[in-house]
C-alpha cells in the first residue's frame, strides 16, 4: 500500500501547498510514509485535473488517495462525481480525508474482510454527503457572488475584472505576428471574446 497525497487550490493566487504539514503529520502519526505528492491550481468544479489523473494512473489496488478534505477531491456536480467516484473505485483506491474521520482506519493495517466491506460502506456514504455538501458551498458562493455583482453594477461600482496586461501584450504580439486565432486560443488558454477585443486594438478600432 501507498500513500498518495493530493493537494489542491483554486487559484494560482491560492497555495496549494498549505496542508503539505497536515498530511505530513497525519501520515507520521501513524507510522506511515507519503510516497508521492501531486499538487495543481485548477478549480474543484471541473473535472480537468490532469494530477489527479496522473495520481490516479500511479495508484496500485489498496493504495490510499490522501486529502485534506473533502472539496480538495471534489465540488463537482452529481453526474462529473460519479464518473471520478468510479474510477477511484475501478482502480480500488481508498480516500482518506483529514476532515473524514471514518475514513482514518482505511489508511492502517488491513482488516478482515466483514470489517473492510462495512468501513468501504460507511465512508463511501460519508463522501457521498460531504461531496454534495461541498458541491452547494460552491454554487452559494457562485450565486452570492453574482448578485453582488448585479448590485455592484446597480449602484454603479462594478469594474470587472482586472486586466491581464502581460498576458494581452503578448497576445497582441501574437496576433501582430499574424498567428491564428485558433493556435492563440490554444497556447494562451484565452476566450474568442478577449482575443476578439485585443484584434479590434491591434486594428486600431479600440484604444484600451
Amino acid at each position: 500500500m501507498h500513500i498518495r497525497a493530493y493537494l489542491r487550490a483554486s487559484t494560482k493566487g491560492q497555495d496549494a501547498h498549505r496542508a503539505r504539514d497536515d498530511l505530513l503529520a497525519f501520515a507520521e502519526e501513524r507510522g506511515l510514509k507519503i510516497a508521492a505528492t501531486y499538487i495543481e491550481n485548477e478549480s474543484g468544479a471541473s473535472l480537468k485535473r490532469p494530477e489527479l489523473f496522473r495520481l490516479l494512473h500511479d495508484c496500485h489496488p489498496g493504495d490510499v488517495l490522501l486529502i485534506e478534505q473533502v472539496d480538495r477531491l471534489s465540488r463537482l456536480n452529481a453526474e462529473d462525481w460519479e464518473l471520478l467516484k468510479t474510477e477511484i473505485q475501478r482502480r480500488r483506491v481508498k480516500v482518506v480525508a483529514l476532515d473524514l474521520p471514518t475514513s482514518w482506519m482505511m489508511a492502517t493495517a488491513d482488516k478482515d474482510a466483514i470489517h473492510s466491506r462495512m468501513m468501504d460502506a460507511i465512508n463511501g456514504m460519508m463522501l457521498d454527503m460531504l461531496a454534495a455538501i461541498a458541491r452547494k458551498d460552491y454554487e452559494d458562493r457562485r450565486r452570492r457572488q453574482a448578485q453582488g455583482i448585479v448590485k455592484a453594477k446597480a449602484d454603479g461600482r462594478y469594474k470587472g475584472r482586472p486586466e491581464d496586461e502581460k498576458r494581452n501584450e503578448g497576445i497582441i504580439k501574437m496576433l501582430e505576428a499574424g498567428m491564428s486565432w485558433n493556435s492563440i486560443v490554444a497556447g494562451t488558454g484565452c476566450s474568442r471574446s478577449t482575443l476578439a477585443r485585443l484584434a479590434k486594438r491591434v486594428s486600431g478600432e479600440i484604444t484600451s
